[in-house]
């Protein structure tokens, strides 16, 4: 082989490899171990940092996400309760203590607005699966508890379920 095509061919690979690092938004359908769960039932494993939306036995869509950091993750069954469009943004008194600079309020569609384009709200909590102003944190332990997912999956997701939806976190 010419060094000309190994070059490319390095290059070509390495360039695959850079990118493919950071979570795309690129739902999949995959073949899972999670036949416990019926069909339409959210199950978040947070040492994946993965959401899947069970379709039968054996198939679920996965999305990455970013869930709770260290001594803010969760786990349980709840659902639901609330499904949100450009969702306003106040921030949980945890937050707030930790961030007093924040303000009260931030507007929904602002940039500096952490809901991103779409949020479901999760019965019993301040917690919600929603998107995100800060992409590269998916994938990560970045929030107080929420599931943070990219804009275009939380988009995604929130076209597929409805408000009564099970969740189900784990570790």
């Amino acid at each position: 082989m010419s060094m000309k095509i190994v070059l490319a061919l390095a290059a070509t690979i390495g360039a695959a490899a850079l990118m493919s690092t950071a979570a795309e938004a690129r739902p999949e359908i995959v073949g899972t171990h999670l036949e416990n769960y019926s069909p339409g039932t959210i199950v978040v494993k947070t040492n994946e940092r993965r959401l899947y939306l069970i379709l039968d036995d054996g198939h679920a869509v996965r999305y990455p996400v970013g869930v709770g950091k260290s001594g803010k993750q969760w786990a349980g069954t709840t659902r639901i309760d609330g499904k949100y469009r450009n969702p306003a943004w106040a921030p949980p008194a945890e937050v707030k203590r930790d961030k007093p600079q924040l303000p009260d309020v931030i507007p929904g569609g602002s940039p500096r607005n952490p809901m991103g384009v779409a949020a479901m709200t999760l019965a019993g909590g301040e917690y919600a699966i929603h998107g995100t102003n800060v992409p590269g944190s998916v994938g990560g332990f970045v929030s107080y508890g929420c599931i943070r997912m990219l804009n275009d999956d939380i988009t995604d997701l929130y076209s597929r379920v409805s408000v009564g939806t099970t969740v189900v976190v784990t570790r």
